[in-house]
């Protein structure tokens, strides 16, 4: 209950100062952050609306968004996505094949994921060590194409509901991320001369 009422007196604090600067004519101002660092950290300015701006280091990214997806499509290169039970609430299940949007729609998500999170890894942003990502490599530019032409096979799969070319799109898809890893991730010294 005390959750609920702090939650609410948040958002009223955020409506009351939305609805301020909107009668001052002014956009309201919202602290940026650096990548990595909490909301409460100094931070450069936020880019003008329309720029696109980096605020996980690639390890967050990858955690977040690329491992997660990935692991749906590897899951049902050998699971029949239609196989999974509902889960008691779907709204909140944490597993794609047992959440709101099941089955080969999971497949179909995780798919587009993939292929968005392509324009996502071309952005300049930093490793999870803080070097910066190399991303203006000729290398990674290629490997982060093939994970977008790997993400739209498996669209296309789960489109059509074809295991056998889940199959091979998930081939596809591990050999873009098994060489990106082994040049930039596997590499002697560990994580400090990794990204």
């Amino acid at each position: 209950m005390i959750r609920n009422r702090s939650f609410a007196l948040i958002a009223c604090l955020g409506i009351v100062m939305l609805c301020a600067a909107a009668v001052g004519g002014q956009e309201p101002e919202f602290p940026a952050t650096q990548v990595g660092q909490p909301a409460n950290a100094a931070g450069p300015v936020a880019p003008p609306v329309g720029q696109t701006r980096a605020y996980a280091t690639m390890l967050q990214l990858m955690r977040g968004v690329l491992y997660p997806a990935s692991n749906v499509i590897f899951t049902a290169q050998a699971d029949d996505p239609l196989s999974f039970k509902p889960a008691r609430r779907p709204s909140t299940s944490p597993d794609p094949f047992t959440g709101a949007y099941p089955g080969w729609q999971a497949v179909e998500n995780a798919s587009l994921a993939l292929t968005e999170m392509a324009n996502l890894l071309l952005l300049e942003r930093p490793c999870g060590n803080g070097k910066p990502a190399p991303v203006k490599n000729a290398d990674w530019q290629r490997w982060v194409q093939q994970l977008r032409d790997a993400g739209m096979i498996a669209y296309k799969a789960a489109q059509t509901k074809n295991q056998d070319e889940i199959l091979l799109a998930a081939g596809d898809l591990n050999d873009a991320c098994l060489r990106c890893h082994m040049k930039y991730r596997d590499v002697p010294g560990g994580f400090p001369n990794r990204c």
